[in-house]
C-alpha cells in the first residue's frame, strides 16, 4: 500500500471519528461519543505513520541522489551528476511534501 493510499485511510479513519464523536454527544451516548475520539486518534496516527515513511523514503532518495551526484562530478560525467541531482532534488520534495 502506496504512502499516499494510508495516509487517505488515516484522514477517512478521522473524519468517521469526527462523526461519531459528534453524534455521541448529540445523542448522550458516552459510549459512541469516547469510540469515536478513539477512531479519530487512531486515523490521526495513522496519518502521522505514513507521513514519517514518507519522509524516510525521501531522505534515503536524497542521499542515494547526492552520491550519484558526487559520483558523476567525480567522474566528469555530467548525465550521471545531473540524474543524481534530479534525484537528490526529488527526495527532498518527497520529505516537505511529507512533513
Amino acid at each position: 500500500m502506496s504512502i499516499e493510499s494510508k495516509r487517505g485511510e488515516g484522514a477517512a479513519e478521522e473524519l468517521g471519528g469526527k462523526i461519531k464523536k459528534v453524534a455521541g454527544q448529540v445523542l448522550g451516548d458516552e459510549q459512541m461519543e469516547a469510540e469515536g475520539h478513539a477512531k479519530e486518534a487512531a486515523g490521526q496516527a495513522k496519518q502521522e505513520g505514513a507521513k514519517a515513511a514518507g519522509r524516510a523514503e525521501g531522505m534515503i532518495e536524497e542521499l542515494a541522489g547526492a552520491v550519484k551526484n558526487r559520483i558523476g562530478q567525480v567522474l566528469d560525467n555530467e548525465q550521471m551528476a545531473a540524474e543524481g541531482k534530479a534525484k537528490e532534488l526529488k527526495g527532498e520534495a518527497k520529505q516537505k511534501a511529507n512533513e
